[in-house]
C-alpha cells in the first residue's frame, strides 16, 4: 500500500486528487497529476494537468495548469496554458490569460483576458521575475 521508495514528485499516470464537497483548503496545492475540486481551496493552485472545479467547487487564489475545467467560482488569476472551458453557472472573478478559451452562455466572467499561448508564457515567465 506504501512504498517507500516512491517519490512524492512520482504521481501513477491516471491518478486524480478529488478535493471533495464540504473540505475546505486552506493553503497551496501543487499536483502532477489531474485534480477535481468539489470543496473549497483558499490558496493557489498549480498543476502540471487537468484541473476541474465542480459545480460546488471553489477557489480563492490564482491557478495555473495545462488544461481547466471551470463549473464553479474562482476568485483570482488563471493562467492556462492550453484550453480553459468556463461551463455552466460557473462565476470568474479575476484576471485570464490562456492559449485558448471556450465560455458557455450561462457563464459569468468579470475581468480581463488574454489569449493565445504566448501570452501564457510570457505571464508565467514574468510571474516568476516578479516573485524573485
Amino acid at each position: 500500500m506504501f512504498n517507500s521508495k516512491a517519490k512524492p514528485s512520482d504521481t501513477p499516470v491516471g491518478s486524480t486528487t478529488i478535493i471533495g464537497a464540504g473540505t475546505t483548503i486552506i493553503g497551496d496545492i501543487e499536483s502532477n497529476g489531474d485534480i477535481r475540486i468539489d470543496g473549497n481551496l483558499i490558496g493557489n493552485l498549480r498543476s502540471t494537468a487537468k484541473i476541474l472545479i465542480g459545480s460546488d467547487g471553489s477557489v480563492e487564489g490564482d491557478i495555473n495548469g495545462l488544461q481547466a475545467d471551470i463549473l464553479g467560482k474562482v476568485t483570482g488569476q488563471l493562467k492556462i496554458k492550453e484550453l480553459l472551458q468556463l461551463r455552466g453557472r460557473s462565476i470568474i472573478e479575476g484576471e485570464i490569460y490562456a492559449g485558448k478559451l471556450e465560455v458557455e452562455p450561462t457563464a459569468t466572467f468579470n475581468g480581463s483576458c488574454h489569449m493565445g499561448a504566448n501570452v501564457v508564457e510570457l505571464s508565467v515567465e514574468l510571474g516568476n521575475v516578479v516573485n524573485k
